[in-house]
């Protein structure tokens, strides 16, 4: 095995609105996807705004609307938009906010039914192309609700479904008690400048932050999660997961879980950029997990310039941890470079071809 180890301590990070203290230049990160490309109005008539009534259908016709006149942008203004049904974007429209002071919120009937394609998410692409949900507050209510039903991990609070083309931006994720961001068997994305805050992971298991799952071609760009399970998540079930870039994102894992895992079923993972990111509080800073089968190869992953600073137990688990354990596929072409532990075990990648580390570097200050 490949391993250079350091460890010392920083300080963590608050979890406001999205914020970049990773090093490297922002610059070189940008989104390709562009989602909505629309710019008629479509106006949101009879809501209360103030999270007495039902919502549902009047911004859910709003978005009809606006797709059946072949696109358009659904503006929500300031006010908490309880809604008891699952929305449901159409091509080539925009929901958008005034900011986070726009609350999209779970209403009491929310759990009585499910989205069509299963679980119970606030906003879903729903198969649609050309989409963007943004400026927005995203309630699942997971602190009133009880959200411990058998389809709880089938629909995600925002979720890019079955889609092309889709832009998270500025959203805002509290209360959950699923993922709070996913795209599922969706290509070309961006997530980006959005903020996941889990303030209680007592009453759920596995809420992961942002969880990218049987999808390609996208980024993950300058986001502060703060997640009761896993931070970020590269994950195959049913196709395989590559040409993702994750960077200057600031992330706090759950104390028993990783900052990121690459998390392997019967699909590989590859041609995966990890890119000058701050890992925070988590068991484990990077690592390859599995899932089902696991048979999944891991290739051409490059993870370079990040901060894993502080884990949970203070530097008896990996820093990053590529491989090293049986039961998956064949590990190749993983690059991890310049990387910084503080606090943090071990940086490592198992022996397989082209698989390297170099320039792992110790905190400035005291040293262990």
């Amino acid at each position: 095995m490949i391993v250079l180890t350091c460890a010392a301590a920083v300080a963590g990070i608050g979890f406001g609105v999205a914020s970049t203290t990773a090093p490297g230049n922002s610059d070189n990160f940008a989104c390709s996807a562009n989602g909505a490309n629309a710019s008629r109005h479509v106006t949101v008539t009879d809501v209360s705004s103030n999270g007495s009534g039902d919502d549902y259908s009047a911004i859910q016709n709003a978005i009809n609307t606006a797709g059946r006149l072949g696109g358009g942008i659904v503006t929500l203004r300031a006010g908490t938009f309880m809604v008891n049904g699952h929305l449901t974007l159409r091509n080539n429209v925009e929901l958008t906010g005034m900011g986070p002071a726009t609350v999209i919120k779970a209403g009491p009937r929310f759990l009585a039914t499910e989205s069509p394609t299963g679980g119970y998410p606030l906003v879903t692409t729903g198969g649609a192309t050309n989409t963007t949900i943004a400026d927005l507050t995203a309630d699942q209510s997971g602190d009133t609700l009880n959200g411990n039903t058998p389809a709880r991990l089938a629909g995600y609070v925002i979720e890019g479904r079955n889609s092309n083309n889709v832009v998270v931006n500025h959203v805002y994720v509290r209360n959950p008690f699923t993922y709070s961001i996913t795209m599922v068997g969706t290509k070309n994305f961006c997530i980006e400048n959005s903020s996941v805050r889990v303030t209680d992971s007592n009453r759920y298991n596995q809420l992961d932050g942002i969880h990218i799952l049987d999808s390609s071609h996208g980024e993950v760009i300058n986001n502060v999660i703060q997640s009761g399970d896993d931070g970020l998540v590269a994950h195959t079930i049913k196709s395989s997961v590559h040409d993702i870039l994750y960077a200057l994102n600031n992330v706090h894992g759950g104390a028993a879980a990783d900052g990121m895992q690459l998390a392997l079923g019967d699909f590989p993972i590859y041609d995966i950029k990890i890119e000058n990111n701050n890992f925070y509080g988590s068991r484990f800073g990077i690592r390859t997990g599995y899932y089902d089968h696991r048979n999944g190869a891991v290739s051409n992953i490059l993870i370079s310039g990040n901060n894993i600073h502080s884990l949970a137990q203070g530097g008896q688990h990996a820093a990053i941890a590529i491989g090293g354990f049986g039961g998956i596929g064949p590990i190749a072409h993983v690059i991890l470079k310049d990387n910084q532990a503080c606090d943090a075990g071990t940086v490592s990648v198992q022996p397989g071809p082209g698989n390297a580390v170099s320039g792992t570097a110790r905190c400035q200050g005291t040293e262990r």
